[in-house]
């Protein structure tokens, strides 16, 4: 079993070093300068090296730590490409949610011929949120209730609508 040193410490540490601050790190990592100052401190402490010298006018990274956060910079940059490389051979997901009967009529049909087309992109559909007509406005929209309440969808199109008379034929006869 892998034996790893402090995983936290070690982030906060090269974005310390880095960024030449407690300060800077802390704004890139989204915690506060004394955050990153206690996770160094536990770090140095695991490690029992000093990595920074610290002086009234700000830090100063000793040999040791010259050479961790070198090496570190290096780890954290291979481990990005390597992650965009991994997304990257995953593909891109377009998800497309239509109403059932258009989906029936018109969107499957065309299906293969647009993944044929576009075989980089995977085509997910989401749970069915059915086109619906809104009597009495008379707008089409698109989308479904959740559980903090209906959601908000935009009008995907207003059909004139206008009244018409009829007559009725006469009851009963």
């Amino acid at each position: 079993m892998r034996k790893l040193p402090f995983l936290n410490g070690i982030k906060a540490f090269e974005a310390a070093a880095r960024n030449g601050g407690f300060a800077k790190a802390a704004e890139e990592l989204h915690v506060s300068p004394a955050a990153i100052s206690r996770m160094v401190h536990l770090l140095e402490q695991r490690l029992g090296v000093l990595l920074f010298e610290r002086k009234a006018n700000g830090l100063t990274l000793t040999a040791a730590g010259r050479v961790y956060q070198s090496g570190l910079t290096q780890l954290f940059d291979a481990l990005a490409n390597l992650t965009a490389q991994v997304t990257a051979v995953a593909g891109r997901t377009l998800t497309i949610g239509v109403g059932p009967t258009f989906a029936a009529r018109w969107f499957i049909p065309r299906l293969a011929s647009f993944q044929k087309q576009h075989p980089d992109l995977r085509s997910a559909s989401p749970p069915a949120a059915p086109l619906s007509l809104s009597m009495t406005s008379g707008h089409a929209v698109s989308g479904s209730a959740t559980a903090r309440g209906p959601a908000s969808s935009p009008i995907l199109y207003s059909p004139p609508i206008s009244p018409r008379c009829a007559r009725q034929p006469p009851r009963g006869g």
